[in-house]
């Protein structure tokens, strides 16, 4: 018998079997998860340094940064995000779309908590960083409802946006689409649309993480309630256009979207 022949060709079977343990493994591993919450930080700062940045710096210099370019900016920002860490966390930067995928259960709800503090944590770090730097209150590079208009009009525009985007997040996420990180194009072609035509009045900021930074470092919080409120209560209902739509998530493409590829706990087989 031959040294080929003694070791037997290892079965297709006990490779998935093997690949299963690696991945539970690497779950339970806090290794894995430190790495998916740097990741969440890491890109909720980079959003919220363009997103902020953009009024912060028309602020500092005015006439150098258009409304358009303002919302713009960011929409790229987070195709870019997507492209080059949606693997690792699933990209949420924003609580709303975390409780989004959890509520699909596409992304379990125990890990919700940390995700969303690193995002706000995140997004006040961007804000502390644009204000030592270009040495103007954060308070210009916040969202408030437009002067003449009333917090509810505010709100429900946030609400009405936020639908519309979380719809795009999960949808693109969704393997019935399998259209992979292309997502990333619907994800930040649909932020630039929502900001160049609804921005006046809210400032279309559909994130509370985004607004919330800085809010914090400016200590002004008039308002806040709308983009909490607001982007929470469309996420919910895109949610649930979501089960029209598709039906119960839980499976493994949209699993994969929502945690990124460390790990993804499939809660049904064969769903998107």
């Amino acid at each position: 018998m031959t040294a080929k022949q003694d070791v037997p060709m290892e079965g297709p079977l006990a490779r998935y079997e093997q690949n299963l343990v690696e991945r539970l493994n690497n779950f339970n591993d806090p290794r894995q998860e430190w790495r998916r919450l740097f990741s969440e930080l890491f890109g909720t700062f980079l959003l919220v340094l363009v997103a902020a940045g953009g009024g912060m710096m028309g602020h500092a210099f005015p006439g150098s940064i258009s409304r358009q370019a303002a919302v713009v900016a960011p929409a790229l920002m987070v195709t870019a995000i997507i492209l080059f860490m949606g693997k690792v966390s699933g990209a949420h930067l924003n609580p709303v779309v975390s409780i989004a995928f959890a509520l699909r259960r596409d992304f379990p709800w125990p890990r919700v908590p940390g995700y969303i503090a690193v995002q706000a944590i995140g997004a006040t770090l961007a804000a502390l960083f644009l204000r030592s730097v270009i040495n103007v209150s954060a308070t210009y590079g916040s969202n408030f409802p437009a002067h003449g208009h009333s917090d509810m009009a505010s709100f429900w525009m946030e609400l009405v946006l936020t639908m519309g985007l979380v719809s795009v997040v999960l949808g693109t996420a969704s393997g019935a689409q399998n259209i992979g990180v292309i997502g990333a194009l619907g994800v930040g072609g649909y932020i630039a649309l929502a900001g160049l035509w609804a921005s006046p009045l809210s400032g279309a900021s559909m994130n509370p993480a985004r607004t919330f930074g800085p809010d914090l470092v400016s200590s002004t919080f008039n308002g806040f309630w709308v983009y909490l409120a607001g982007p929470l209560a469309g996420a919910v209902a895109a949610t649930g256009i979501a089960y029209v739509l598709r039906g119960p998530g839980g499976g493994s493409h949209g699993s994969s979207a929502a945690q990124g590829d460390l790990f993804t706990e499939v809660y049904q087989s064969g769903k998107s």
